[in-house]
């Protein structure tokens, strides 16, 4: 039985899972690495450290005994969306890496936003300026630092520069390119004329496939360094959010996934390019051959609570690293000794900023309404309760375009607990389901690569066969409408906030 590989190059670490042709998971790694922030609203990785991660997990696969490296067919690549490598003639690293959660960009989005106009730049690559975005990282680096400027030969997303590394060839994926806002989406190609206004040269940007598409071939030197054979064939694959969209089944019309991760996603299948006028959600190419996707991206999703159990739950952690526990489970027990609404405690999410649906990278994190009645265990359940509001915006919005939602599907770390998944389906006022896949974008970037390797006809196909529901949240009445309250107060807080934001963001230059 042919086997296939999912390689996902994350912003925390490298997953790699090997995936046989009924989708069952035989082997998983995962090497992290860390986050670099040496300015406010700045955030980079060294690229050389995906590359560590990425051979230290495939070789993991490869020594597994539940894999027989014969029978892998290909490898599917999936990643951080947005993040820019900048490459000199000889393929150097020029500069780490500026990520999708980065805020530096406020300045070149503001010239590309006056340069081509807002709604002609939206018409044209179905998305307005953001500063995750790859475009205005690279106007950041022609203006600020005009001497790396002057050596780019390339620029490479995240997981196609491990690409490079593993082939030695230049491609990215119809997916993620959409995420560079120099990408044409209706017709699935770099958009010349957007590159010319801005004057980002066209040789700049790799080719483009679709996501079953191969791209190259494993390196003998790679081969070696990794232990998988040499030749294997390596797949186009997709940005992180479409490939984890395949890797829910989020394929056909009706369906929609909901990925709790560092960032907060709801992601939806579409047939045709459809597009929020005002820019509030995403409209990219899908992984799926000649298919889109709408997407909301809230940017402190799973990082909210990262933040909260690091900063405020030390004691937590060190009971859980003592007996083996996981510390999130000590997190949401606390919160579920809360009410819903948590008693008139809010949380905002904005920790780094936002993307859906404010567009706003100056918004701040916030506890609003601290009473001497809260405790530990209120602010628990407001920073669960908030993420979910969060997605719930992005959620409205795609509602508001006319998408069918029948079903929403959950993922990443935010699925594994019972608690807030009910919340989530109590704030949403729909079914939240778990399915039996849970490996994330890796699966999604296998599953590609099963197509490719001719296991399957097509991506459907494969979805079919290898993902179903295994469980069902049914929304309360009587919470949803307790939460329906609160939502107003958290949309609210927002707009009361904002300006105060933007004062401090003045202040701290």
């Amino acid at each position: 039985m042919g086997i296939t590989l999912g390689l996902d190059v994350g912003t925390s670490g490298t997953k790699a899972v090997a995936v046989d042709a009924s989708g069952a998971v035989l082997a998983s790694a995962l090497v992290e690495y860390p986050l670099s922030s040496p300015k406010p609203n700045w955030a980079e990785q060294d690229p050389a450290d995906w590359k560590r991660a990425a051979v230290a997990a495939l070789s993991q696969l490869a020594a597994s005994p539940a894999v027989r490296c014969g029978d892998i067919k290909a490898l599917g690549l999936t990643g951080q969306m947005h993040g820019s490598v900048f490459l000199d003639k000889d393929n150097a690293v020029l500069r780490p890496a500026i990520l999708w959660c980065d805020q530096r960009t406020v300045e070149q989005c503001d010239h590309i936003t006056s340069t081509v106009g807002e709604e002609r730049l939206i018409e044209m690559v179905c998305n307005p300026a953001l500063t995750g975005f790859t475009a205005p990282k690279i106007l950041w680096l022609r203006q600020h630092e005009p001497s790396v400027y002057e050596k780019v030969k390339t620029v490479l997303l995240p997981k196609d520069y491990i690409r490079f590394v593993l082939t030695g060839e230049f491609a990215t994926d119809v997916a993620d390119a959409s995420g560079t806002l120099l990408f044409d989406v209706k017709n699935r190609t770099w958009h010349d004329e957007l590159m010319g206004l801005l004057g980002i040269p066209r040789s700049f940007m790799p080719r483009a496939f679709e996501g079953t598409e191969v791209t190259g071939a494993l390196t003998r030197e790679m081969a070696e360094a990794t232990g998988l054979p040499a030749g294997l064939p390596v797949v186009a694959g997709g940005g992180d959010q479409a490939a984890g969209g395949v890797g829910c089944g989020i394929v056909r019309s009706g369906a929609i996934s909901a990925a709790l991760g560092t960032s907060g996603v709801v992601f939806a299948f579409a047939n045709e390019v459809s597009r929020d006028p005002k820019g509030r959600v995403h409209t990219f190419c899908h992984s799926v051959p000649g298919k889109w996707h709408v997407m909301g991206v809230m940017l402190s999703a799973g990082g909210s609570l990262r933040w909260f159990r690091d900063a405020l739950c030390r004691p937590e952690k060190a009971v859980a690293s003592e007996t083996g526990a996981d510390p999130y489970e000590y997190i949401t027990a606390m919160a579920e000794m809360a009410p819903p609404g948590s008693e008139g405690l809010t949380f905002l999410p904005y920790l780094t900023g936002e993307r859906t649906p404010h567009k706003d990278p100056f918004a701040k994190g916030a506890f609003i309404g601290l009473s001497l009645r809260h405790t530990k265990a209120h602010m628990a359940r407001a920073v669960l309760e908030g993420v979910a509001f969060g997605m719930r915006d992005s959620l409205e919005i795609v509602r508001e375009m006319g998408v069918p939602i029948a079903q929403v599907r959950a993922s990443g770390g935010g699925a594994k607990s019972a608690f807030w998944r009910q919340m989530q389906a109590d704030i949403n006022h729909a079914p939240l389901v778990t399915l039996n896949a849970d490996q994330g974008p890796a699966f999604g970037a296998a599953l590609l690569a099963t197509v490719c390797a001719g296991t399957y006809g097509t991506v459907e196909e494969a979805c079919d066969a290898t993902i179903r529901v295994v469980d069902t949240c049914a929304p309360d009445a009587g919470r949803s409408a307790i939460y329906d309250r609160w939502f107003k107060i958290y949309q609210g807080a927002y707009r009361a906030l904002a300006p105060g934001f933007q004062d401090a963001a003045r202040l701290l230059g």
